[in-house]
């Protein structure tokens, strides 16, 4: 497709009068962090309500036929499916992009991705309709997750493109705000409902209310987005080509070393994400006497500090340089990887510092792992290659960590949680070290076009 071609394809019927609409109006740069942060804790806030529900309510529901270790291995299954199914969802709404424009492809995304979480929260159990029950969720399941492919709007790279120089890491970390913001909000409702309802109304009908939530969570931020895809700064930028969708076929022949390298560089981020997030609750309900609501609060206090270290990420990485502080960061992980099998043997107080040092580290990484991928891309494959890279990073390191970290917790012990963490951290660090030569190579070796 010719770049004339693109432009007027992507300029649609639904853009240009919602341009009209506006007035055609600029945003200011608050207005447009403020619109990444909601799009991105929206999502969030789907994704880690399933994931929370994957340990107490999917297992008591869906799999009750198998024992509580074996029901919750199952559930951490039908987690992983959305991540498989995100870089498969990102290549067919690019088409879509590039064919009706961007608002087609957002308000069908979102919606798809609200009503394929609302619709869990009507679906009946194991024991009413059977296989069928499981089968539903799989399929909403894949539906978040293809619906999350499509989701990229592109908002965080026109944040990026208009940043400062000096201050290209702290605008990088706003829409990373994003998740810990999306885990506060549903850990929040899910405590909520677990520390007031007795077990049976909670599992009866409690545990449904985070699940119908999303679909207004969803609307609204669908229209926070639609109103920043509409202002002139964003059209201007479309139809010069620097925010463009290109074809994932031309991404790879151009640029397909970038994309490898990107998945791995925010493998200890990633690898650590569900670590402190998902998996950890999963092995105080199987391993542990505490309170599942308690260690929901605490976990809440802990995505509360992790907000905190994302927008410390900012101010430090711009000191220093955004992949010198990646490789820190991965440092850090592995040094926590080190301590995590005597930190979750030493029992409440233990398991309580994991969390904390975990959100922690998980705030001060996550807060630059995008940005410094996003940056090795041009700005015509920019768009695309940011979206891509990012479903091979997140199903590479995140989408099996539950899965695999209490498969080996069960076969092998908690010890062999720390191997895994450590397995991302060096692949971070081996993927910077990649990308350091790579850069160097390029700067000093003929430009792309031979010239």
């Amino acid at each position: 497709m010719s770049s004339s071609t693109a432009q007027t394809a992507s300029s649609t019927e639904m853009e240009r009068h919602a341009r009209q609409v506006s007035g055609g109006s600029h945003v200011s740069p608050g207005e447009l962090a403020l619109g990444v942060v909601i799009g991105r804790a929206s999502e969030a806030f789907d994704f880690f309500v399933f994931g929370i529900a994957c340990v107490i309510v999917f297992p008591a529901i869906m799999f009750p036929f198998a024992d509580p270790v074996l029901g919750t291995l199952y559930s951490f299954a039908v987690f992983s499916l959305a991540f498989i199914a995100r870089p498969v969802g990102s290549i067919l709404f690019l088409a879509v992009d590039r064919n009706y424009g961007r608002s087609t492809k957002l308000t069908i995304a979102l919606f798809l991705l609200g009503g394929s979480t609302a619709a869990i929260a009507f679906l009946p159990g194991y024991e009413t309709i059977g296989i069928y029950a499981i089968l539903a969720l799989v399929l909403f399941r894949l539906g978040q997750g293809f619906a999350l492919g499509g989701a990229y709007d592109g908002l965080a790279s026109l944040l990026a493109l208009n940043a400062p120089e000096k201050h290209r890491a702290w605008y990088a970390m706003m829409p990373q705000m994003g998740a810990p913001i999306g885990f506060i909000v549903a850990s929040g409702l899910f405590a909520f409902f677990y520390l007031n309802l007795t077990e049976t109304d909670f599992l009866n009908w409690g545990w449904r209310y985070p699940f119908f939530v999303a679909f207004t969570i969803n609307v609204v931020a669908l229209f926070a987005r639609l109103r920043l895809i509409a202002t002139q700064e964003y059209a201007e930028l479309y139809e010069s080509q620097k925010l463009a969708p290109v074809r994932v076929k031309n991404l790879v022949e151009s640029r397909g070393r970038d994309v490898i390298i990107g998945a791995f560089v925010p493998l200890a981020s990633f690898a650590l994400f569900h670590l402190v997030t998902i998996f950890p609750i999963s092995y105080i309900e199987l391993y542990s006497d505490r309170e599942i609501g308690e260690f929901l609060l605490t976990q809440l206090g802990g995505a509360v500090l992790c907000l905190i270290c994302v927008v410390l990420s900012g101010a430090i990485a711009d000191r220093i340089g955004r992949r010198k502080y990646l490789g820190f960061c991965a440092g850090g992980i592995a040094l926590l990887s080190v301590a995590t099998p005597f930190l979750f043997a030493a029992g409440l107080p233990g398991q309580t510092a994991f969390i904390l040092i975990g959100f922690a580290l998980l705030g001060l990484s996550h807060g630059q792992a995008a940005g410094a991928v996003a940056s090795n891309f041009a700005n015509q494959f920019r768009y695309t290659g940011s979206a891509i890279t990012s479903d091979l990073a997140w199903l590479i390191g995140a989408g099996f960590a539950p899965l695999v970290a209490l498969a080996l917790t069960a076969e092998f012990g908690v010890g062999s949680i720390g191997l895994y963490l450590m397995s991302g951290a060096v692949c971070t660090l081996v993927a910077l070290w990649f990308n350091r030569n790579y850069r160097l190579n390029e700067l000093s070796g003929p430009s792309p076009d031979g010239a």
